[in-house]
């Protein structure tokens, strides 16, 4: 049974791990994807495996993301941004986590670290997160 320290231990690791996840994915949208793989997440190993489950899968989870975009492109998002909706997509076709505990920390990392910085930025995120996810399980997508 995991108390309230290590529950809150656990939460800040995971919030951790996401962020170092987003830094690696913005990192290989900004170099162009080509930094090894192998480089980016050097703070929490599993983020490696899951790094690399995502590369693999970016053709799926950027197809999913364009398909709930409407009179918008993916390039025109900013890397920082991307990099989050990517992120989130991931997770929900994973499906190991609730979507809402997901979308709640992609919004709070867009509040912390998207270059608007305003709460249109987060709006529109939300709103896509919500698209993305019925999408996901509409369709039974998974990676």
């Amino acid at each position: 049974m995991l108390t309230k320290q290590n529950k809150e231990h656990h939460l800040k690791q995971m919030r951790n791990q996401r962020r170092e996840m987003i830094i690696s994915l913005y990192q290989y949208d900004f170099y162009q994807n080509q930094l090894p793989k192998e480089q980016k997440c050097h703070q929490f190993p599993s983020n490696i495996l899951w790094f690399t489950k995502i590369i693999n899968n970016l053709t799926i989870i950027d197809n999913i993301i364009k398909s709930n975009l409407y009179n918008y492109q993916l390039n025109r998002l900013n890397k920082v941004d991307k990099a989050i909706v990517r992120l989130a997509t991931a997770e929900f076709l994973e499906r190991k986590i609730n979507y809402k505990i997901i979308m709640n920390e992609m919004i709070e990392f867009t509040k912390e670290y998207s270059s608007l910085n305003d709460h249109k930025q987060y709006k529109f995120t939300n709103k896509l997160l919500q698209l993305i996810y019925e999408n996901i399980v509409q369709n039974k997508y998974q990676i």
